[in-house]
């Protein structure tokens, strides 16, 4: 696979996130997903387009305000499989909210998606393991 195609997938369900409406939000979504995804998201499992604009929808109806969603990393794509680092700010640009996303992309769409959302914890020096 081409990085190229992943980076064209992950840019097109991101900017579903700052859609200018609705409409627009299930259009770019139906573009850069397969019909048949899997979305693991911090609420669990979800399978369908459907189900991920209603996590799209549900976000930019946070209380905070609409905010912006921006890649903010590089796409690492080995394979079918491609990671990438993204932040959702609120409407003043304060970080509402960051995280490594996961995919799978299949025939140019997303066809599996991780979601992690925030930091992972660093290790304590008594709790590191060395390999």
């Amino acid at each position: 696979m081409e990085s190229d195609e992943a980076r064209a997938a992950i840019d097109m369900f991101l900017s579903a996130f700052n859609a200018p409406d609705e409409v627009s939000v299930v259009d770019r979504l139906s573009r850069a997903l397969s019909p048949e995804i899997t979305f693991w998201g911090p609420w669990g499992r979800s399978e369908g387009v459907e189900a991920v604009g209603a996590f799209v929808l549900d976000l930019r109806r946070h209380s905070g305000g609409e905010g912006t969603m921006k890649r903010c990393s590089d796409v690492d794509a080995p394979g079918e499989w491609a990671r990438y680092q993204w932040r959702y700010a609120a409407a003043d640009d304060r970080a509402a909210l960051s995280g490594t996303d996961v995919v799978r992309i299949q025939e140019g769409r997303i066809a599996e998606m991780i979601v992690f959302a925030g930091d992972l914890p660093a290790l304590s020096a008594d709790t590191a393991h060395s390999a």
